[in-house]
Protein backbone atom coordinates (compact mmCIF):
# COMPACT_ATOMS: atom_id res chain seq x y z
CA UNK A 1 0.00 0.00 0.00
CA UNK A 2 1.26 3.48 -0.86
CA UNK A 3 2.48 5.25 2.30
CA UNK A 4 1.24 8.62 0.99
CA UNK A 5 -2.33 7.42 1.68
CA UNK A 6 -1.61 7.25 5.40
CA UNK A 7 -0.36 10.81 5.89
CA UNK A 8 -2.30 13.10 8.22
CA UNK A 9 -2.96 15.47 5.32
CA UNK A 10 -4.45 12.67 3.23
CA UNK A 11 -6.60 11.51 6.13
CA UNK A 12 -7.89 15.06 6.65
CA UNK A 13 -8.62 15.32 2.94
CA UNK A 14 -10.48 12.00 2.92
CA UNK A 15 -12.50 12.99 5.98
CA UNK A 16 -13.42 16.31 4.38
CA UNK A 17 -14.52 14.55 1.21
CA UNK A 18 -16.64 12.10 3.23
CA UNK A 19 -18.28 15.02 5.03
CA UNK A 20 -18.97 16.78 1.71
CA UNK A 21 -20.53 13.59 0.35
CA UNK A 22 -22.72 13.24 3.45
CA UNK A 23 -23.90 16.85 3.18
CA UNK A 24 -24.65 16.42 -0.52
CA UNK A 25 -26.60 13.24 0.19
CA UNK A 26 -28.53 14.95 3.01
CA UNK A 27 -29.44 17.89 0.78
CA UNK A 28 -30.61 15.51 -1.93
CA UNK A 29 -32.80 13.57 0.48
CA UNK A 30 -34.18 16.75 2.03
CA UNK A 31 -34.97 18.25 -1.37
CA UNK A 32 -36.68 15.12 -2.62
CA UNK A 33 -38.66 14.46 0.54
CA UNK A 34 -39.83 18.05 1.06
CA UNK A 35 -40.60 18.58 -2.64
CA UNK A 36 -42.79 15.47 -2.73
CA UNK A 37 -44.56 16.51 0.47
CA UNK A 38 -45.07 20.21 -0.27
CA UNK A 39 -45.37 20.70 -4.02
CA UNK A 40 -48.64 19.07 -4.99
CA UNK A 41 -49.19 20.56 -8.44
CA UNK A 42 -47.11 21.82 -11.30
CA UNK A 43 -44.91 24.60 -9.94
CA UNK A 44 -45.19 28.03 -11.51
CA UNK A 45 -42.59 30.75 -11.57
CA UNK A 46 -42.96 31.18 -7.79
CA UNK A 47 -43.99 28.98 -4.89
CA UNK A 48 -47.31 29.76 -3.26
CA UNK A 49 -47.16 30.98 0.32
CA UNK A 50 -48.41 27.62 1.60
CA UNK A 51 -45.78 25.76 -0.47
CA UNK A 52 -43.07 28.09 0.77
CA UNK A 53 -44.15 27.66 4.39
CA UNK A 54 -44.36 23.89 3.98
CA UNK A 55 -40.87 23.71 2.42
CA UNK A 56 -39.40 25.84 5.20
CA UNK A 57 -41.02 23.78 7.96
CA UNK A 58 -40.14 20.48 6.30
CA UNK A 59 -36.48 21.46 5.87
CA UNK A 60 -36.28 22.68 9.48
CA UNK A 61 -37.77 19.46 10.85
CA UNK A 62 -35.42 17.39 8.70
CA UNK A 63 -32.38 19.33 9.93
CA UNK A 64 -33.54 19.13 13.56
CA UNK A 65 -33.96 15.37 13.32
CA UNK A 66 -30.58 14.99 11.62
CA UNK A 67 -28.93 16.87 14.49
CA UNK A 68 -30.70 14.70 17.09
CA UNK A 69 -29.64 11.52 15.29
CA UNK A 70 -26.02 12.71 14.96
CA UNK A 71 -25.90 13.53 18.69
CA UNK A 72 -27.29 10.11 19.60
CA UNK A 73 -24.76 8.36 17.38
CA UNK A 74 -21.91 10.29 18.98
CA UNK A 75 -22.89 9.13 22.49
Amino acid sequence: MDSSLNTPEMQRFLNQEKEKAMVTEMIGKLTSMCWDKCITGTPGSKFSSSESTCLTNCAQRYMDMSIIIMKRLQQ
